[in-house]
């Protein structure tokens, strides 16, 4: 998609300082981190939501996340992390293309999911 944002940093159109990058998939900090060290990992070929994404990319995705984690744990000196996906508006989903958070968690941090 052209005027997609995501899209436009997998080309390379934006730039952007990648954490971790494989095949399929890349992560970045997110530009309004709820939590110190807040990251998306991002799928490189423009899909809307998770039920979208290839059962092939499975091992790629699974990847991504985990080594963004072990980075973001270490990073951040974090006890603990959360993985986020909105899918669709009515959950939350501001950019309609395929990411997840990874917030990386401390003791008393404060923040809360609410689930």
């Amino acid at each position: 998609m052209e005027s997609c944002i995501f899209c436009k940093i997998a080309r390379g159109e934006i730039s952007s300082e990648k954490i971790y990058e494989n095949e399929n998939f890349f992560s970045i900090k997110d530009i309004h981190p709820k939590v110190k060290g807040h990251s998306l990992v991002i799928s490189k070929k423009h899909l809307d939501t998770f039920l979208e994404l290839p059962d092939t990319f499975s091992s790629g995705f699974l990847d991504a996340l985990k080594n963004t984690a072990r980075k973001l744990l270490k990073e951040e000196k974090a006890a603990g992390f959360n993985i986020v996906n909105n899918n669709g508006k009515v959950a939350g989903q501001l950019v309609n293309h395929l990411h997840f958070h990874i917030l990386p968690r401390k003791e008393k941090d404060a923040f809360g999911l609410g689930v």
